[in-house]
């Protein structure tokens, strides 16, 4: 049997995930000690991440097929995601409507001015035009993917040997990131590991329903408003893209919590299912950064927690708007473990909630984010896959 051949990867993460449940249930100080391996695993895939965002981009716009089928893929991927970020902030406004969420805060502080909408904007904005060499040390995706959809359109204009070369670039790190793909396992052991020796399921006791309602909401979305997307694309049962996205790429990023980090192994997914690569190094790597459909849905969700516990009352145009702004806030999310749970107090901001008690929603967050934050990710991540897929097979699959 090839123990290491990517068919078998899922199957070692998933031995990895419970002989990390077993020694950090068993021997917790062993557990704390083994969770080096999962910060050393998703050190080097962030490590790496803002390079490849640059690099791919840039790379396939410059040697881009400009084929009728190509840019429209790529402009119906970008829509989807766009569609599925606003759906999935819509369903979280649903699912707080029905189930109302209050949250236990030591006291309810005054209210600050409400943020404008064009707060929000101007926050994106401005990040995503920073110092591109900064950008890579500071991993602001926002940036790196801006910067990489510009020299990739000058680039264009390069001579081929130039675009050739830019395109071995790109393989060689392709081939770095494989290798590190291959410390899944043992990475994500030691993360498993030092989680349920150091918090364990009992920190999450007091806060299970405000949990429940964040996951349920995922498990919609992933499971419900995805599917449709994907059949009104393709006109195709799409559950067999769902369920293999979910396996082979939401497994992995449950556990890293960095969609980000889960760019890799987006790749090598969406070249297993034989997509085109004109359109999956584009789209993969612009997902990782806008498409943050579970980000909504965190932020939505307990900033409404947030507004049931102060008594707000809120009108439904006000609702509607704290999607759109949840929506905007995920695609400025950082593609980082928790990053969605920072943009908590701008959208809190809408209603004069005050910071302090914002940073208070915040850390309920943060309590919460074993569960929240690994299953927000596993959406992110592999609906990245499942939209490309369905572009793939919509539209560039017509230009071949």
């Amino acid at each position: 049997m090839d123990w290491f051949g990517p068919d078998k990867l899922v199957f070692r993460i998933a031995l990895g995930v419970a002989l990390g449940t077993l020694i950090g249930s068993v021997m917790p100080n062993v557990g704390a000690e083994l969770g080096i391996l999962g910060q050393l695993f998703v050190g080097l895939l962030k490590a790496i991440a803002p390079m490849l965002v640059l690099v791919l981009v840039a790379s396939a716009l410059a040697n881009l097929n400009t084929s009728a089928g190509s840019n429209a893929a790529i402009a119906g991927t970008l829509g989807l995601y766009l569609l599925g970020t606003i759906g999935a902030a819509l369903v979280a406004l649903v699912m707080s409507s029905w189930f109302p969420q209050q949250l236990l805060l030591p006291e309810a502080a005054a209210g600050d001015p409400p943020y404008a909408v064009t707060a929000v904007l101007t926050d994106i904005l401005v990040r995503s035009v920073d110092n591109p060499l900064r950008a890579l040390i500071e991993a602001n995706f926002l940036a790196c993917l801006t910067w990489g959809v510009l020299f990739g359109m000058s680039f264009r204009q390069a001579p081929a040997g130039f675009r050739q070369a830019l395109t071995i670039v790109a393989e060689r790190l392709t081939v770095v990131v494989r290798w590190i793909i291959q410390l899944a396992p043992l990475g994500i052991m030691g993360l498993v590991s030092l989680t349920v020796s150091q918090v364990g399921l009992e920190a999450l006791a007091n806060y299970a329903s405000i949990a429940a309602l964040l996951v349920g909401s995922m498990l919609l979305v992933a499971l419900v408003i995805n599917p449709i997307l994907v059949l009104l694309v393709t006109h195709t049962n799409p559950y067999p893209v769902i369920f293999r996205c979910l396996k082979e790429s939401g497994v992995t990023a449950f556990f890293t919590r960095s969609s980000a980090a889960n760019i890799p192994v987006n790749l090598a997914l969406a070249e297993r299912m034989k997509l085109s690569p004109s359109l999956y190094s584009v789209t993969i790597p612009v997902g990782a950064t806008i498409n943050m459909a579970g980000a909504a849905i965190t932020i939505t969700t307990l900033t409404l927690a947030a507004v049931n516990t102060l008594g707000i009352e809120i009108s439904f145009w006000s609702s509607l708007v704290l999607c759109v702004v949840a929506a905007l806030a995920a695609c400025g999310a950082s593609g980082v473990p928790s990053g969605s749970l920072l943009l908590i107090p701008l959208a809190c901001g809408l209603f004069g909630i005050s910071s302090d008690v914002a940073m208070q929603v915040v850390a309920v967050g943060f309590v919460i984010s074993v569960i929240q934050d690994s299953a927000e990710t596993a959406l992110n991540s592999s609906t990245d896959v499942v939209f490309t897929a369905a572009a793939d097979r919509r539209w560039a699959s017509d230009s071949a």
